[in-house]
This record gives C-alpha cells, structure tokens and sequence, in this order.
C-alpha cells in the first residue's frame, strides 16, 4: 500500500520554539510606523496576493488590452505543417467575492477599530481610515463570482479562439464542464458568451455540465479528507510560521499602525486585513486603505504563509495531495487517445474542444502530479529566507482565471509515425517546457511514456483508500 508521506514534518517541539513573544506595551507610537501611500502600497502589493491574485500579474500586458495576446513565445519550434486535433482546458474560475468566513473576519475586525475611542487622525492615520471605510461584503456574496470574473472568462474564450482559430472554428463541438460551484458554473457560461454563437453548442443557449468527480477530486477522495482537509496536523507548518518570528513582526506592526494592542490580533485576522486589499484590487480595480497597513516585505512574508498552505494541502506536502489528481489527468489522456485514434482512421474528431472549470484546488494537485514548479527542499516554517527564490509560488501558478491547456496537433510529411501527433501545455497561455525534453513541444508518445507510471499505475479508488491502520502522528503522515 502507498502510504501518505511528507516532505517534512513537525511536532509540537518546533511549535514550541516559535511561540510568540509578549508584547511590552499595548501598543507603540504609531509615529514609528511608516505608512505607505496608498496607490504606491496597491503597486507594490499586487505581486503577492498568491490565489487571491488577478490574472494580470501574470500576464501584465492584458491591463492595457485584455484580448491582447501578448509578446511572441520563442523556441516553440512547432513544424509548419502541424495542425491542431483537440485543446483541452483547464480553468480556474474568475475573480470572485470573498467566502462567508472571511467576510465574516473582516466583519470583526472592522467591528473592533469601531469600537475603540476615536484616535487623533495625526496619530492613528490607518486606523482613522479604515474606521471610515464602508463594509460593503455581505455574508450573501459567499464567494459568488464577481463582474470581474464574468469579464475575465470572456477575454480568456475570446483570446484562445484568436490564438488557435481553427479549433474555435464555426460549428466545431465544445464540450463544457463544471464544477457544482456557482462560480465555476457561471464562469462556464461567460465562457461560452464570450465565443459568441458559432460554435455548435446550442447556438446562444449556455450548456454547462455538472462534473464533480473531475473538477472536484478533492472531495471525493477520502484518503485527502481525513488525513489532511480535516487533520489539523498535516497543516503543523503553517501553524508554526503563523506563531513564528516573521509573522510576529508583520502581527505587531499591523497592531500598530491599528492603535491597537497586539493581543487583540492574530495572523489570521491580519492575512484578511491583508486580503481585502486583494480583493478591492482584484473585484473593483481599486487600492483599499487596507493595503497602506503593509509594506512589500510584509506581503512577502503573507504570501509565504497562503503559500505554504497550498503547498502541504494542495502541493507537494503529502503524496495523496496529488496522486488524488490522477482521475482528471488520466482522463485527458484518454480524450487524447481517442482523438489520435480517430485521425489515424480518418475520422472527423468527435471532441475537438473540451473546457472544463474548477478550481485552484483542481488545477495545483495537477500541475504537482505533473512535476511543475517543484523546489529542492520542501517549503517549511523555518526556512522562509532559504526558499525567497522559491518556484513554488501559488499567485503565478493559480491566480484568478488561471489556465492549464493541452493542445494536441496532427502534422504531415514526418521522419517517422511518432513525429506525427505532437503536444504542447500552455500554463495561463505561456508555453511550458516538458520535463523529459526541456522543450516545450513533445511528439505524443514520448509525453505518455514519461508519465507511464501515472497513466498505468495511479487508480483513484486505491489511492483514496483510508488506511486499515488509523494514523495518529503527524511523522506518520
């Protein structure tokens, strides 16, 4: 049996050494607290805000033209006499609203600068502000896609049809999935308006189909459930970072620049504090006077902190995180395997377009499985210096929108039969460079025997088989 393995683990000894320091005095002299202004703080922000990030910080030129695609990849080196079979895409879901639970946070947070006694504007500058600041999220919002978000999906569909036309042809099929998530659902319907009504679909009607057991693995595997959703444990490096040293310097300055004693805050009021400034950037194009609580180093220091979460719960951390995934990728590949099959016969291909949206949480166990963005040493709480360069950076892997698409082409007048069904994966439409090749375009049968294992060996039901054993520690992890 595969067991459930970790990179790293902790215990309540390294817990221990990172407890936090008391603070000296209620609060300091904000006179101390340098203050950003708050267009300059939004600027310097935006690259941090890890899967709370808009889609334009990975693809800047999109805030000038949002259908732009973009400067010309180099080194593609595709023959000239390949065509293009069938594109698969995976999309994470537009910009959206905040969840419940944070809405929630933010609710108590705001609650608490409102009751304190007024502070001179001269002294608390930040806490006069936000004090005057409007809250405006509503619990009923619950992580509903944004207008935003209808908009990102739109220009995504729009930019893919001009990048590979004669897939997005007229009356070529689209096959469209979902997630059962509102959002995803109502991204999959901005999706397809933004294509207009040629594609044979039901001309302007939106038919989106509900599929859970591939864009929402996660929750169907019980391995990941039990030892990891819902095991406190698994997540003993995020816990530590959050009572550690660099946490604790961000948690004293936010109380500061706040007037407020340092024991009124906690690292999980500040990261909301922190993300409402992501999504009044993100949702209405603004810069919150909650971002002028934070320098760039102190984003820095969140973003490792969401960072660290998406690795031991989505990424790397634990096998099962993954292997879960294997259901989606095996089933992309036979969708490919069909697609071949039918050009070999020469038969029209039966699915030329086949989108699907999920999540970040279906998209990074995916890219994980497939070895992108891995470090040599595993993210941990007390190696934050160590890991500054790291690849494993969540906001340039699954922001707002982000997309995961496999290309499969046909090409003619080839060496040898191998040559002729090629591949290309695009990550939020950049190329990616193959592990096996450091290429970025790879004949189809190379690709499938680099990941025989996966393809062969990976069964869903076995992975996601709760151990007879029940496992107690987190070493066992």
């Amino acid at each position: 049996r595969r067991r459930l393995r970790s990179a790293s683990s902790c215990g309540s000894r390294a817990v221990a050494a990172m407890a936090p320091r008391r603070a000296g005095a209620a609060f300091r002299s904000a006179a101390f607290v340098l203050l950003l202004p708050l267009a300059v703080a939004g600027a310097r922000l935006s690259g941090y805000f890890g899967t709370k990030s808009r889609y334009e910080e990975v693809n800047p030129h999109l805030v000038r033209d949002p259908l732009s695609l973009g400067p010309t990849a180099a080194g593609s080196r595709l023959p000239a006499a390949c065509t293009p079979l069938q594109l698969r895409a995976l999309l994470r879901h537009g910009t959206r609203y905040p969840t419940a639970g944070q809405i929630r946070r933010l609710g108590e947070l705001h609650a608490r600068l409102l009751s304190r006694p007024a502070v001179a504007a001269a002294v608390c500058p930040a806490a006069a502000d936000l004090a005057a600041w409007q809250m405006w999220y509503e619990e009923s919002l619950d992580g509903r896609l944004a207008p935003q978000g209808r908009r990102d999906m739109e220009h995504l569909a729009r930019r893919l049809a001009a990048r590979f036309p004669a897939l997005f042809a007229a009356r070529r099929r689209l096959v469209l999935a979902s997630s059962s998530k509102h959002r995803c659902l109502q991204s999959g319907a901005a999706f397809r308006r933004g294509l207009g009504p040629s594609l044979s679909l039901g001309g302007d009607e939106v038919e989106v189909e509900v599929n859970d057991s591939l864009m929402r693995f996660f929750d169907h595997c019980a391995k990941f459930v039990a030892l990891v959703e819902e095991n406190d444990a698994a997540m003993c490096q995020v816990n530590a970072f959050k009572e550690g040293p660099e946490m604790r310097k961000v948690l004293e300055k936010v109380a500061s620049a706040l007037c407020l004693p340092v024991d009124e805050l906690n690292a999980d009021l500040v990261q909301v504090a922190f993300l409402t400034c992501s999504y009044e950037l993100a949702i209405k194009n603004v810069t919150s006077p909650w971002c002028s609580l934070f320098s760039e180093e102190d984003a820095k220091v969140l973003e490792y902190l969401n960072d660290l979460k998406q690795y031991w719960k989505r990424g790397y951390g634990y096998d099962i995180n993954s292997r879960s995934s294997c259901i989606l990728f095996q089933d992309i590949f036979q969708h490919l395997d069909k697609a071949v099959k039918e050009s070999k016969s020469s038969k029209p291909i039966s699915s030329p377009l086949i989108v699907q949206v999920g999540h970040a949480e279906t998209l990074q166990p995916l890219l994980a499985l497939m070895g992108f963005f891995k470090d040599d040493e595993p993210l941990k709480a007390n190696n934050y210096i160590r890991q500054r360069d790291r690849k494993f950076r969540s906001g340039r892997i699954v922001p707002y929108a982000a997309n995961l698409v496999f290309v499969l082409y046909h090409c003619d007048h080839m060496k040898t039969s191998e040559e002729e069904y090629q591949v290309q994966v695009l990550l939020n439409e950049k190329l990616m460079s193959f592990h096996h090749s450091n290429e970025t375009i790879s004949t189809y049968a190379d690709l499938k025997d680099y990941y025989k294992d996966i393809l062969e060996n990976c069964h869903f039901k076995e992975e996601c088989e709760l151990p007879k054993v029940n496992i107690t520690a987190i070493d066992e992890l």
